[in-house]
């Protein structure tokens, strides 16, 4: 099964308006194409943000790259698949193709990036303990102070304990979190452990871009502020994978 977001090689570069897919096949068999820095070969699949580069040149690079912060609904889906109703791209309906920074669970909202610049995409992905995300949680029963404890020192799922983190409470049901990490479903998979139940989630923030007073479902351009803030914080993210990365400092952070 392919995932359904992903496209055939060839016809990746032809949508491009680069060169027709035969020409691209006669490229791809020289071995003049790489996706994310390895060579591609004939068939191979990519997915919307993978780096396609001919001649180690971007195919992309002529295009008028756009950065977006869109204050997603509940009930949006994140995804590039347009088969699938509610998907985030119709929704936006930019005139340039672009795909979601990460993802926002269907029923929480708030702050998503949206981009064409698939470079950019993967160096905020692995950018690590800079990829800070900050959410506003609403939860079905009061929060305790031991609930805040066990949220802060890290909460077995999906076979993992989660990183330490910053959790804040805000009201009786209310609490604010701050995470590096992005496993799926985190936040609500941590309050399930623990016996609560989230009712609403909201991203505030991501990395230096934040919500503020965007109203649910519009979206703006990023300023060059926000942009710069960025690309500073991933530029010493050189798109090596984390595991990789971990191994190389012992998957330690160094106490403070």
């Amino acid at each position: 099964m392919h995932h359904p977001e992903s496209v055939r090689i060839n016809k990746a570069i032809s949508d491009n308006g680069y060169c027709s897919r035969r020409q691209a096949d006669v490229l791809i068999e020289k071995g003049l194409v790489t996706i994310n820095e390895e060579v591609a070969t004939l068939g191979d699949r990519v997915m919307p943000e993978d780096v396609i580069k001919v001649n180690g040149e971007p195919i992309t690079e002529n295009e008028n790259l756009v950065y977006i912060a869109l204050n997603k609904p509940v009930g949006i889906t994140c995804t590039t698949d347009r088969r699938i109703p509610g998907n985030v791209v119709d929704f936006i309906g930019h005139e340039e193709r672009i795909f979601h920074v990460g993802r926002l669970d269907k029923p929480s909202e708030g702050l998503l990036l949206m981009t064409n610049d698939g470079d950019i995409v993967n160096k905020i992905l692995r950018a690590g303990n800079r990829h800070e995300k900050e959410y506003i949680v609403k939860v079905d029963r009061p929060i305790t102070p031991d609930f805040l404890k066990r949220m802060r020192n890290g909460v077995p799922i999906l076979d993992t304990v989660t990183k330490k983190c910053e959790v804040e409470q805000i009201s009786r049901y209310v609490f604010r979190i701050i995470l590096v990490q992005g496993l799926n479903r985190q936040i609500r998979r941590m309050c399930e452990y623990l016996g609560y139940e989230v009712t609403e989630l909201k991203r505030i923030r991501i990395m230096n871009i934040v919500l503020g007073d965007l109203k649910t479902g519009d979206w703006r351009d990023l300023t060059s502020e926000e942009l710069q803030g960025l690309k500073a914080a991933v530029s010493e993210s050189k798109n090596v994978p984390q595991v990789e990365r971990e191994k190389a400092t012992g998957g330690k952070r160094r106490r403070r």
